[in-house]
């Protein structure tokens, strides 16, 4: 029953949702029906949180409006509703949810952006992490190839069983109230 659930999950995901993170700055094109027309309405913001959780992921953004008053919009990943995402800047935050950017207004609200080595690394652990698994009754086992940077073949001996009663014996040491100098009242 999962395996069938599994798949129905994954028949829903889109597949070109580019790697996000908190603290990229995002724009989202957003299909709005008025009537019997449609259009597409995008939302410029910076991401303050996202959820992971396969076709139900989710993503918040907030943008300042000119007047300075702060919007908040949650947006499916996977939804019918969105044409697409792109990622205008990489943000370099330490936090998985930017919630105090909340509270926060001009200089203080910004946050710094990410060098092109940095993005180029999180934006490859992002890729590694979002792979698709593939779709089978059976588990898949993956082993890897160890790193040999020395040519000389790696020899592993087996350990001999070692007898307790003969390994060396360990003097303890002595406990602090054994250590400390007897106190006498001062006279």
């Amino acid at each position: 029953m999962s395996n069938l659930l599994d798949l129905v999950k994954r028949s829903q995901m889109k597949p070109d949702v580019p790697p996000m993170n908190p603290g990229d700055t995002v724009r989202v094109h957003v299909r709005i029906v008025e009537g019997n027309k449609e259009r597409i309405q995008v939302f410029e913001g910076i991401i303050l949180g996202i959820r992971r959780a396969q076709n139900a992921s989710s993503v918040t953004v907030r943008r300042v409006t000119a007047s300075s008053i702060g919007v908040e919009r949650t947006f499916l990943l996977h939804s019918p509703r969105i044409d697409r995402f792109e990622v205008i800047r990489r943000g370099r935050v330490r936090r998985a949810k930017l919630y105090y950017l909340r509270n926060r207004q001009g200089k203080s609200a910004r946050i710094k952006e990410l060098r092109p080595s940095q993005q180029a690394r999180t934006l490859r652990a992002a890729t590694l992490s979002a792979a698709p698994v593939a779709a089978s009754a059976e588990p898949q086992t993956t082993v890897a190839a160890p790193l040999v940077t020395d040519p000389t073949p790696l020899v592993v001996e087996e350990a001999a069983p070692v007898d307790m009663a003969e390994a060396p014996q360990v003097a303890e040491a002595p406990r602090a109230e054994e250590t400390r100098p007897e106190l006498t009242p001062a006279e």
